[in-house]
């Protein structure tokens, strides 16, 4: 096998990294409406998603550390020493075997679809006990009131956000594509990269830190369906 053939395998892991991606988000999604319906107690089907989700998360690691290997063994292959090659498939079979008998699965916890999952979650069945609470009548008024004190305005876009991030450390939000726009010029500059929010002492926002808030995105859009009622 060529390395031309190894980076076209590799790309291909990669776009089914994007898609496992989106369908973490889409279980998410499910799971939220389950909790919007009812109390999580009641309904299995969340643990079941929240099983899936860390299953993915799972498979997700273990493709960037595959990657992460391959990368880094193809690299020790020189024009001068062709015939490494033939030793490459042995020797990441051997170096990922190691690495996977190193992690703990009590780290999952910590990757960032897995952490908005039980954020958005606990979202979801606060604002399912705060409906329940609320008399039909007041809830469209009530959830309007609620819209309009959130602020869906991106502090770097100045526009409303497409993609909301939440931040675990200051908890506030930007776009997805800006901040990690911000954080990757940072990066490049090596320099940290301040919360852009007025005001805010966070002075170093790391990709890490950021989830995505489903629910707030969920808010955005029921915003710009009842502007476009009305």
């Amino acid at each position: 096998m060529s390395l031309k053939a190894v980076d076209g395998i590799l790309s291909s892991l990669k776009s089914c990294q994007t898609d496992l991606g989106t369908g973490m988000d889409i279980v998410t999604d499910v799971a939220m409406d389950l909790a919007e319906a009812q109390d999580e107690e009641m309904n299995p089907g969340i643990k079941e998603m929240e099983a899936m989700i860390l299953q993915c998360a799972k498979l997700d690691r273990e493709i960037n550390y595959f990657v992460d290997i391959v990368q880094q063994a193809t690299a020790e292959v020189t024009p001068q020493q062709p015939e490494a090659m033939f030793s490459l498939s042995a020797k990441v079979k051997e170096r990922f075997a190691e690495r996977i008998a190193q992690l703990s699965n009590a780290d999952l916890n910590n990757h960032q679809k897995v952490a908005a999952f039980k954020e958005n979650i606990k979202n979801a069945l606060q604002q399912a006990d705060q409906d329940s609470a609320e008399g039909i009548e007041e809830l469209d008024e009530d959830i309007a009131v609620t819209q309009s004190q959130v602020n869906f305005t991106c502090p770097l876009t100045q526009v409303e956000m497409v993609n909301p991030m939440k931040n675990k450390k200051c908890n506030h939000h930007y776009d997805e594509e800006a901040i990690l726009s911000l954080i990757k010029t940072k990066y490049s500059q090596k320099k940290k990269c301040r919360c852009p929010v007025v005001g805010c002492g966070n002075g170093d926002v790391k990709e890490s830190d950021l989830i995505p808030d489903q629910m707030l995105r969920r808010k955005i859009q029921n915003q710009k369906r009842h502007s476009n009622k009305t």
